[in-house]
């Protein structure tokens, strides 16, 4: 049997991904408009239930994405369905780990970056994240000063293993990674 997805309700996401710098006033260079997630990601498969949240309508958009696996950690499918609130209640009750995250937005060099600030066990983790309509476009991107590292190709920054990811085993990548750094 073959595997057909349908155009219709996916798309190819092109993402880069960066820590920023615990130092760094990444604060000052943001909008004061923010989206607040909270991510349920459904044990034993690639769904992800989310309720987004805008800061400024109080807007409330809640559906279910599947990421499909990719050759490269730079782009993947994504699909989606926009729930109601009776079906995320349905399948909110599927066991799954808990991420919550505001999200921020700072433009540079004429391109938007989202400024992800975690919550719970990653509180003090912050990602900064690129999309692109293509490949060569989102290569191009220059990240803004206050990251430090790039971690796209390292999948302990993805959304799927954060959720996962205790204070300890965050503390551990993030002083890895400092040492790395410094040397």
């Amino acid at each position: 049997m073959v595997n057909v997805i349908d155009t219709k309700y996916t798309r190819i996401e092109y993402e880069r991904r960066f820590l920023v710098s615990p130092l760094a006033d990444w604060k000052s260079r943001v909008e004061p408009y923010s989206k607040t997630f909270d991510d349920k990601y459904i044990h034993s498969t690639r769904l992800r239930l989310r309720v987004l949240v805008d800061s400024e309508s109080g807007l409330r958009l809640i559906k279910l994405n599947k990421k499909i696996e990719s050759t490269s950690p730079y782009f993947s499918t994504v699909s989606r369905i926009l729930l109601s609130p009776t079906e995320y209640e349905l399948l909110d009750r599927l066991e799954g780990e808990r991420i919550k995250k505001v999200r921020y937005y700072h433009h540079h060099l004429g391109r938007i970056f989202s400024v992800d600030v975690f919550d719970g066990d990653l509180q003090g983790l912050v990602l900064c994240e690129i999309e692109a309509d293509n490949l060569e476009e989102l290569m191009m991107a220059e990240p803004p000063e206050c990251v430090t590292h790039e971690v796209t190709e390292d999948a302990f920054f993805r959304g799927g293993n954060l959720c996962r990811t205790t204070r300890s085993e965050l503390q551990h990548k993030l002083l890895t990674l400092d040492c790395a750094l410094a040397q």
